[in-house]
């Protein structure tokens, strides 16, 4: 159902940016922005990764990693992606006290994740495997990529939406149409971003619980989360906004329910789904990495 949602949305999405070409300039002005949003899309495409990696100061652990928590993070963060039939992701740490984690990359081969020191330090090991499995199965369902197409399109969108004040052609609607559009078109392309990345986090969160084995450690990881981002600033996330949908809990802020303008579900609803989802589910199929310390009750040590 969620992947479902997801393609209808993009379609809508797709409309959306046809629609207000049209308004602004006819099949030319259209066809013209399409072109540039297609230049920004194959450059996402390639590129967005890295983008977003060195914009949120993500250091990558290698081979030679020198703190013993950090390789056994990287070392389990492998194990789990194995048990998902899954390539080895590049693995990463950011600086900074707010607990979260992401994921990015175009597919499966060309994939990264990163975790926050704040995660590990106010989770346990089998929490945090419970987050990078959340963050496999993002990208085991290539939703990174999903969310870099729409954000191309809603920037694309934003452009248009721009030109059509100045640009916009007068017979379809003169200057109140044109100015309608340049606040609208953004908004509405907005709105459904946020409906995509909600409706993944979903799935990623089902998926996720199946890698680790375990749903009671995503949910009780997500509570956690949920407090130490309501408390903490990420300064980094703050300075660049529009990555917050990419992030396993929003990093801005902590609003409750699943308003219409969050990136995010609410955490009583994720945990809600995954408690059902642990009383129909057989635990004991993790992998053996993150079974060993599944009696922890603090971080790492």
């Amino acid at each position: 159902m969620g992947t479902t949602k997801t393609f209808i949305l993009l379609a809508a999405m797709t409309a959306l940016f046809m629609a207000v070409g049209y308004l602004v300039g006819g099949a030319l002005g259209m066809g013209i922005a399409f072109v540039v949003a297609l230049v920004m899309n194959v450059f996402s495409y390639w590129n967005a990764d890295k983008i977003v990696l060195k914009m949120q100061g993500a250091r990558e652990i290698t081979d030679e990693e020198r703190s013993p928590v950090l390789q056994t993070f990287a070392s389990d963060t492998r194990a789990l992606a194995e048990h998902a039939g899954m390539p080895h992701p590049k693995i990463y740490i950011i600086d900074t006290p707010q607990p979260n984690a992401f994921a990015t990359g175009r597919d499966p081969k060309h994939a990264a994740v990163a975790a926050t020191t704040g995660l590990l330090n106010m989770l346990n090991r089998e929490e945090v495997s419970g987050v990078m499995a959340h963050e496999l199965a993002h990208v085991q369902h290539r939703d990174t990529l999903t969310m870099t197409v729409t954000a191309t399109i809603a920037g694309a969108i934003g452009m248009l939406a721009n030109f059509a004040l100045f640009f916009g052609n007068r017979e379809r609607g003169g200057i109140i149409t044109s100015i309608a559009i340049m606040i609208f078109a953004p908004m509405a392309a907005g709105l459904v971003q946020m409906a995509i990345s909600r409706s993944r986090e979903y799935e990623a969160d089902r998926r996720g619980a199946e890698i680790c084995g375990n749903p009671a450690w995503l949910a009780s990881a997500l509570e956690k989360i949920d407090r130490g981002a309501r408390s903490t600033l990420n300064k980094r996330a703050e300075a660049n906004p529009a990555m917050a949908h990419m992030y396993i809990m929003n990093p801005l802020n902590g609003r409750r329910g699943d308003s219409l303008f969050s990136t995010h579900p609410s955490t009583a609803n994720r945990v809600e789904a995954l408690r059902k989802l642990a009383a129909d589910m057989t635990v004991g199929s993790m992998p053996e990495a993150a079974a060993a310390n599944e009696r922890a009750t603090g971080p790492w040590g």
